[in-house]
């Protein structure tokens, strides 16, 4: 059966906005129509990729004139995060499907408007959380959610991984920018955090700094203030508790990425780069006769590779991107809902917000205290 063709316009031809790309290229009954940046260089980075495609994109220097021309069903915003607000005040007022990266807003405030803006809007409106569908991690979440190790009570997420990379302008360096590491890097894991334990977070504190990274750069006289390092603990109403473990100046990792379920049955890991998944269930252990084997033996524990075959482009994210951009479009050709909604993606940045304001005042944060009321 022939595909409805989706056109993509594109906001934002970064480092990420490329990756969509790309993903889009690899997608069937899909065309990148209309690209939008104010950086030139960017642009024609963009412009590269598609060189050669059937139909070539109409280029713009500003998101208004892309939005005013129409040549798109869809759109995907991946400018910088404090500009997400102005995109979307503009973009929710098109008939167009939209994909808007994370996180979603620097500000609850910001996020609340958008929401707003959004209400009774037929068309899709879609928060990019691509480490969801990473392939280890979506099998994982699957099996925890199916009953493998039982009622759920920890989630622990690790990431130990390199600097930030450099972004147009250096505006990444900033936290006035980015809404604060734990917002721009880690929104990710705090919705991972929900989505696996089917809750929303109660309480949040936090320890963390600026310890090694961005110290000796200096931009107008300023230097960077985003903190590199941190522990969040994230505490949930029914007694549940998560822990993200972030260190920025680790790159020299194994497995830079590793995330732990634990049930009252049993345990799940899922380890990235290496796309590796470890089950074991404790009733391996509880029916033994004898005690006295350390745990940490890896007896009982069963350990596979995870790959889906059917990603046509790995990229950056281990596949993830792909298959979020083929669930996206296959909800705009079939009405569905966004797998991840506005309100995901503004309680995910609250939880890291939390976080940095638990960091600055040492005292442990209601997330009453951060989210509109009635939340």
């Amino acid at each position: 059966m022939k595909l409805q063709k989706i056109r993509y316009g594109l906001i934002g031809c970064g480092s990420m906005g490329r990756e969509h790309i790309e993903n889009i290229k690899a997608l069937d009954g899909t065309v990148v129509t209309a690209i939008a940046d104010t950086h030139a260089p960017s642009r024609d980075a963009a412009v590269a990729l598609l060189d050669g495609a059937a139909q070539a994109p109409q280029v713009f220097d500003n998101h208004r004139d892309l939005l005013a021309s129409g040549l798109f069903d869809a759109l995907v915003i991946s400018t910088p995060n404090f500009t997400h607000i102005e995109m979307m005040r503009d973009a929710l007022k098109t008939d167009a499907h939209i994909l808007i990266e994370k996180p979603l807003v620097t500000r609850i405030e910001d996020g609340v408007e958008m929401m707003k803006l959004a209400e009774g809007r037929k068309p899709l409106v879609w928060v990019a959380q691509e480490y969801r569908y990473m392939p280890p991690v979506a099998e994982m979440i699957r099996m925890a959610h199916g009953g493998a190790v039982g009622a759920l009570h920890q989630v622990a997420i690790r990431e130990h991984r390199e600097p930030f990379y450099p972004k147009v302008g250096d505006w990444n360096r900033f936290t006035a920018n980015t809404g604060g590491t734990l917002v721009e890097k880690c929104c990710h894991y705090f919705n991972l955090m929900d989505l696996i334990l089917k809750e929303h977070p109660s309480r949040v504190f936090a320890s963390g700094a600026q310890r090694v990274n961005h110290l000796d750069e200096r931009y107008d006289g300023r230097t960077p203030d985003v903190l590199d390092s941190a522990y969040v603990i994230v505490e949930y109403p029914s007694g549940a508790r998560a822990m993200l473990d972030l260190c920025m100046f680790a790159e020299n990792s194994v497995d830079n990425e590793h995330i732990a379920i634990v049930g009252a049955e049993g345990k799940l890991e899922s380890l990235l780069p290496s796309l590796t998944l470890r089950h074991g269930r404790r009733e391996d252990w509880g029916t033994r006769k004898v005690w006295g084997e350390p745990s940490g033996s890896g007896r009982g524990v069963a350990v596979r590779r995870v790959w889906d075959t059917n990603i046509k482009y790995a990229g950056q994210h281990f596949g993830a991107s792909f298959i979020e951009h083929q669930k996206f479009a296959h909800a705009i050709r079939n009405g569905l809902p966004a797998e991840v909604s506005l309100e995901d993606g503004l309680r995910s940045v609250a939880t890291g917000l939390a976080a940095h304001r638990s960091i600055a005042s040492g005292q442990a944060v209601d997330m009453r205290d951060v989210l509109p009321a009635g939340w």
